[in-house]
C-alpha cells in the first residue's frame, strides 16, 4: 500500500513541475528513442534480408566443381614446393553425372527433394527473312524452369514428355515475339522458328510465351537488339551440343527441415570420398545463401548494436540529470522529510519514496522514448523500403533499463534523504 501511495505521490510531483520534469526526462527520452529507432530499422533490415533470400531459395545448395587446393610437399633433401592440380580445365570424366545425383538422393532421401539442372547452349539469333531476335539458349529441367518463376502470357510450360523425349520445343519471351511476330503472341504459338547457332540452322516449335522482365536487363542495347532467354528441354540442350548429361555446377533443393549448413558438409564428403577421392585436379564444394544470410544478419545486428551503444550514452546523461533533479528536490523538501521522520517515518520508507519517484520519472521518460523511437523506426524502415519489424527486444530492454536507471541514479539522493537528521531538517530555512 505504501508503495502505491509513493507511486501516486511521484505522479503528482511530475504534474506539479511539468517543465522541470520534461527537461529532466529529455536525456532519457532521446536515448531510448534513438536505441529503439536504430534497433527497429536494424530488425527490419535483417527481416527483409531473410525474407528476400528465402524467396531466392536460401535452403538451396549450389554444388559445383572446384580445383583441388595446392599442397606443400617436402623432398628427401628438405626442399619444399607447392603442388597444384594437374589440370585446370575439367574434362567429361570430371563432371557430376546423373548417376551420382541419383546415388546422393537415394542415400539421403529425407534431405534431398530434387535438383535444378540446366545447360547453356550459347548465344544465337532467330531469323525470319530480314527479321531477327537475339537469344540466349538455355536448357532446363522442370524444376529449373519453375524456379525462374516465368509468367506465361500464352501457351504452356514443358511437359514431362517434352523433357523425357527431348522434343525440339521452346518457350520464348514477348520481346522475341515483338521482333519476329509483331507482338502477336498467339501467332507465335505453334510456329516453327529457325535459329542460327554456330553457323548452322536448327528448328524449334514455340509452345509458350513468357513475360520478359526488362528491369533485370542492364544492357544498353536497343529493344530490337535485346537478348532474351529461349528455354528448351534439358535433354534437348545436351543433344544440341552433342554431349551426355553431366554438370560442372547444379543446384540441390534440400528439405525445409534440413540443416543446410551441416548438410553441405555431408554432400561434399559424399562426392569427394566416393567419386573424387582419386581426382587430383578437381573436387566438389558446396555453397548456400543460408551462410551468406547468416553473415549479413550478424553484420547488421553488430552494426545496430554498436550504434545503439553510442546512442545509449545519452541515457547516461539522462541518468545524471535524474540524479541532479532528485538532489534539488530533496533540498527543496528538507522540511517535509524532517516532518515525516519526526512523525515516525523510517529511513527505509523515506528511501523508498525517493527511489520510486526516480523510477517513475525514468519510466515516464522511457515510455515517451519508446513511442517516439517506434514512430521514427517505422517511418525510417518504410522510407527505405523494408518491411517493418518492431524490435520487441529493444522495447523490453528499454523498459528494464529505464527502471535500472531510476534505481541506480535515484539511490544516492534517496539514501541522502533517508539519513537526514530530523531536528536539523525541521530547522532548515
Amino acid at each position: 500500500m505504501l508503495l502505491f501511495e509513493n507511486f501516486l505521490l511521484a505522479l503528482s510531483g511530475l504534474r506539479a513541475n511539468k517543465m522541470r520534469s520534461i527537461l529532466t526526462m529529455l536525456g532519457i527520452i532521446i536515448g531510448i528513442a534513438s536505441v529503439i529507432a536504430i534497433m527497429t530499422v536494424g530488425s527490419s533490415m535483417s527481416g527483409s534480408i531473410t525474407e528476400t533470400m528465402s524467396e531466392m531459395g536460401a535452403s538451396n545448395i549450389t554444388v559445383g566443381l572446384t580445383q583441388v587446393s595446392s599442397s606443400t610437399e617436402v623432398t628427401r633433401s628438405g626442399m619444399r614446393f607447392n603442388r597444384g592440380p594437374r589440370y585446370t580445365q575439367y574434362s567429361d570424366d570430371d563432371l557430376i553425372t546423373e548417376e551420382m545425383l541419383e546415388a546422393l538422393q537415394e542415400a539421403y532421401p529425407e534431405d534431398v527433394t530434387g535438383y535444378m539442372l540446366s545447360k547453356s547452349v550459347g548465344s544465337a539469333q532467330a531469323k525470319d527473312g530480314q527479321l531477327y531476335a537475339n537469344i540466349s539458349i538455355t536448357g532446363g529441367n522442370q524444376t529449373y524452369i519453375e524456379n525462374d518463376r516465368l509468367t506465361i502470357l500464352a501457351g504452356r510450360f514443358f511437359t514431362d514428355r517434352d523433357q523425357e523425349e527431348a522434343k525440339k520445343v521452346c518457350i520464348v519471351s514477348d520481346y522475341f515475339c515483338n521482333n519476329l511476330f509483331n507482338g502477336d503472341v498467339d501467332a507465335a504459338l505453334g510456329s516453327q522458328i529457325s535459329i542460327l547457332l554456330n553457323g548452322a540452322y536448327c528448328h524449334y516449335t514455340v509452345v509458350g510465351v513468357y513475360e520478359y522482365d526488362a528491369s533485370s536487363n542492364f544492357s544498353s542495347s536497343s529493344e530490337e537488339d535485346t537478348s532474351t532467354t529461349l528455354y528448351i528441354p534439358l535433354l534437348t540442350a545436351f543433344n544440341q551440343v552433342h554431349e551426355d548429361p553431366a554438370y560442372s555446377q547444379l543446384t540441390l533443393i534440400s528439405a525445409t527441415t534440413t540443416n543446410v549448413t551441416s548438410f553441405m558438409s555431408t554432400v561434399e564428403e559424399f562426392f569427394n570420398s566416393k567419386y573424387y577421392r582419386k581426382n587430383e585436379s578437381f573436387e566438389v564444394s558446396c555453397s548456400s545463401l543460408t551462410s551468406l544470410m547468416e553473415e549479413m544478419t550478424s553484420m547488421t545486428g553488430t552494426i545496430s548494436l554498436a550504434i545503439s551503444f553510442i546512442a545509449g550514452i545519452s541515457l547516461l546523461v539522462g541518468g545524471i540529470g535524474v540524479m541532479n533533479i532528485m538532489l534539488v528536490s530533496i533540498q527543496e523538501r528538507t522540511k517535509e522529510i524532517g516532518t515525516r521522520k519526526a512523525l515516525g517515518a523510517t529511513n527505509a520508507s523515506i528511501r523508498t519514496q525517493f527511489i520510486v519517484e526516480a523510477i517513475v520519472l525514468c519510466l515516464v521518460g522511457g515510455f515517451l522514448g519508446i513511442v517516439i523511437g517506434c514512430t521514427i523506426g517505422v517511418i525510417a524502415a518504410h522510407q527505405m523500403g523494408y518491411y517493418v519489424y518492431p524490435s520487441i527486444g529493444g522495447i523490453i530492454f528499454s523498459v528494464a533499463f529505464s527502471m535500472a536507471i531510476g534505481v541506480f541514479f535515484g539511490y544516492y539522493p534517496a539514501n541522502k534523504a533517508a539519513k537526514m537528521n530530523p531536528v536539523e531538517a525541521l530547522r532548515y530555512e
